[in-house]
Parts: C-alpha cells; structure tokens; sequence
C-alpha cells in the first residue's frame, strides 16, 4: 500500500499532485472508501455534524471531495458485526482509502477490532490520512495527543511507519500546537518525529519517506 499522510487534507497542489501520481489515474477515474470512525472518539468533534460534513465532502479540508469516480463509506464500527465477505473485497478493490482525523487511538482500536488493520499492507491501494488519520499508522502518538483512553492504556498506534507525526502545527484554532510543544512532545517519542502543518504531507512508498510542502514542517530525530 501506498500512503500520503497529511495534516489537513489535500488542500494544495504539490499534496493533489502526489496523490495523482501515487493512483497512476485521474481522480476522476479513482474509487475512494472514506473512513470517519476517529471522529466519534475525539471531545471536540464527536458523531453528528462533523461526520456528515466528511462523508458528504462538505468539510473545508479536501478529501471526500476531490470529484471521484464514486465514494463509498466504511464505518469502522460497524464491520465486527457484518461478514468479512461483505466488506473486505470491496475494500481490496478500492482505489484510495480516505481516512478523517479525529481521535487516532480510538480509530487505532476500531482499526484492530474490525479487522482493517490486518489488511493495509497487502492492499494495492493508496491511503490517505488527515490528522488523527496519519497518526494511527505510527509508532506512538505521544501524551500531548491522547484523548480517548484505549483499554490498554497506552499511546501505541499501528507502527506500519516507523515515525510519529505531530501534526497542525502553528494552526491558528490550535495556539499550543507550536514548534516549542512539538519540540518537546519529540521528546517524549523517543523516536525519529515529524512536525508538520496544514500544507504539509508526508508520502511513503516502499518504505521510502518523501515530505511534500508548501508550509513548515520538521524532523526530530532522537
């Protein structure tokens, strides 16, 4: 699988770009499954209005609304309950997954618990993260960022990329998201981190790491 990791979405043209290479096809032509779990779990955004506007790509942050062949819906939830016939080949057969932010350790539990976790990697698809939809696929997400609480207690995430992803960085609705707290939230990480912002995104294919921006980001190493 390939993946394109973002802060705010695809909201600029090196980001759009990449994403179009990564398809090998127009978007027009490209079938997209969006996922908004990490929004049920997150204290400020929640089920309701905020879900509905990523489904529906009424969001400012573009994802859902690219102009896709077609998008479809994969609630994370729900699919302990269904089949895996029913869900994992159309799954495999999608083009782009489009993954919402959110709280990333409540979208890490529902990942483990519905069984989609197991499968990124085989799949040939593109993955795209924005915020806690980035986050889910690394190492650790750190103190700073932990809202729901999974049963383990931990801040352990997926570690299908071996980096953590502070992200927002410097927005103007999130004032602590500075370099100084970044800086010290590295800190803790113990590991190679990224902090990146809202026009930064981070691309990985086999293995191989590319920054893609047109704002700030930077690399802590430990």
């Amino acid at each position: 699988m390939k993946f394109l990791l973002t802060s705010g979405g695809v909201n600029n043209k090196i980001i759009h770009d990449a994403l179009v290479d990564m398809l090998g096809k127009p978007i027009a032509e490209a079938n997209a499954l969006c996922i908004p779990t990490a929004m049920y779990g997150h204290p400020w955004v929640g089920p309701g209005v905020k879900a509905w506007q990523f489904i529906s790509g009424k969001e400012e942050n573009p994802m859902v609304n690219l102009g896709w062949k077609s998008v479809g819906v994969l609630e994370l939830t729900a699919l302990p309950s269904i089949d895996e016939n029913q869900w994992i080949p159309l799954v495999q057969e999608t083009d782009v997954l489009l993954v919402s932010g959110g709280d990333a350790l409540y979208l890490c539990h529902w990942m483990r618990q519905s069984g989609l976790a197991d499968l990124l990697t085989s799949l040939n698809s593109v993955y795209v993260g924005m915020s806690a939809g980035s986050m889910v696929l690394t190492p650790r997400i750190g103190e700073y960022f932990v809202g729901w609480t999974p049963p383990s207690g931990s801040d352990g995430t997926l570690r299908i990329v071996d980096f953590s992803i502070f992200p927002h960085l410097d927005h103007e609705m999130l004032p602590g998201n500075t370099m100084a707290a970044a800086e010290r939230w590295a800190v803790e990480i113990q590991g190679p981190a990224y902090a990146i912002d809202d026009q930064t995104a981070i691309k990985v294919v086999d293995g191989a790491v590319e920054v893609l921006s047109e704002g700030q980001w930077k690399l802590f190493t430990p």
